[in-house]
């Protein structure tokens, strides 16, 4: 079982690689300052360094804070992880943006209750997980909105041929900041992960575990991964959020980006999970609607934010499944 769990552990890391980590170049992308393989490298590498010097404040929520690692067993991580990789993967071959961080948050809560009732849940880190999905889309939108009002104001009477040229280049850093912020949070999911699955299988699966860490090594494999699932796919993402929900120029791209980027960093400092593609998308629907409201394309926003409210009770609902389905082996 242990085995079993770390390769789930690592397939959701390589899947959130492949519909998430995307969601930090698609507008650098969809305005073509980048390339995309170039894009690609550049997620790829700041993920890592993002992962490897903010801390593990995201991932010992995870570990510690949703589940009572004391009531759960090995077969209860298996169905959480099980669930939000499958949710994540139906979510990319539709090519809608899914947050891997409350399909995680989800399924854990849907297994945990259903290994051990009301008893196996922590109120702490769901409290936490709840906060960001509020505050991530509601801040990302705001951001996003200020940000370019901002810009337009001191950029009023410059060229637009100039104004296109310094956010060319200020994009190609605001792009960075997002994939640097994406691997301060996003990474440090599986990272709790793995951390609870070799606690567990020190303790006996429902034996004492004792303090958590988060060893090295778990940074460096999980972050490496989930760059790999990046240059590997995502495209479909990528063409969603840059491409079809609004028109962007580099200088929205710019607005967006930093935007999202703020309320991530803040968030992994503050030890809260948040979705990456809940801070960019709505950050990209407050930049468009400062053009004008019907800028947006509201129909392709529906779809995506319909896709982020179904997460919590579909992963949930699937975690308790295979939880149940799994423990028939036990």
């Amino acid at each position: 079982m242990l085995w079993f769990v770390l390769f789930l552990a690592y397939v959701f890391e390589f899947a959130n690689g492949w519909t998430d980590a995307p969601n930090s170049i698609a507008t650098v992308v969809s305005t073509r300052v980048m390339r995309p393989h170039h894009a690609v490298m550049m997620a790829g590498v700041l993920n890592l360094v993002g992962a490897l010097v903010v801390g593990t404040a995201v991932a010992k929520t995870i570990a510690e804070g949703i589940v009572d690692p004391n009531v759960v067993g090995l077969e209860t991580i298996a169905a959480a992880v099980l669930a939000a990789t499958l949710w994540a993967l139906s979510a990319q071959y539709f090519g809608l943006p899914s947050s891997e961080s409350h399909a995680l948050v989800a399924g854990l809560l849907g297994a945990g209750f259903a290994k051990g009732g009301l008893a196996a849940l922590e109120w702490d880190g769901t409290s936490k997980s709840l906060t960001g999905l509020i505050t991530s889309p509601l801040g990302g939108f705001l951001m996003g909105l200020i940000l370019m009002v901002l810009i337009y104001r001191i950029f009023a009477r410059v060229g637009r041929a100039t104004v296109a040229r310094v956010f060319g280049r200020a994009q190609v850093a605001s792009a960075a900041f997002m994939a640097f912020s994406h691997g301060t949070n996003d990474a440090q999911k599986t990272m709790g992960i793995i951390a609870l699955t070799i606690a567990l299988n020190k303790a006996g699966t429902v034996g004492k575990v004792g303090e958590l860490t988060i060893a090295p090594w778990i940074i460096v494999s999980a972050a490496l991964v989930m760059g790999v699932g990046t240059m590997i796919g995502g495209w479909r993402v990528v063409r969603t959020l840059g491409m079809r929900m609004t028109h962007l120029e580099p200088v929205q791209g710019f607005a967006a980006e930093t935007g999202a980027a703020t309320v991530i960093t803040v968030a992994a400092r503050l030890g809260i999970p948040v979705s990456t593609t809940h801070a960019i998308g709505s950050a990209i629907m407050g930049v468009g609607a400062t053009k004008r409201f019907s800028a947006v394309r509201w129909g392709v926003a529906g779809q995506v934010v319909a896709a982020w409210i179904l997460t919590w009770p579909s992963c949930a609902v699937l975690g308790f499944a295979l939880q149940k389905f799994f423990s028939l082996f036990g």
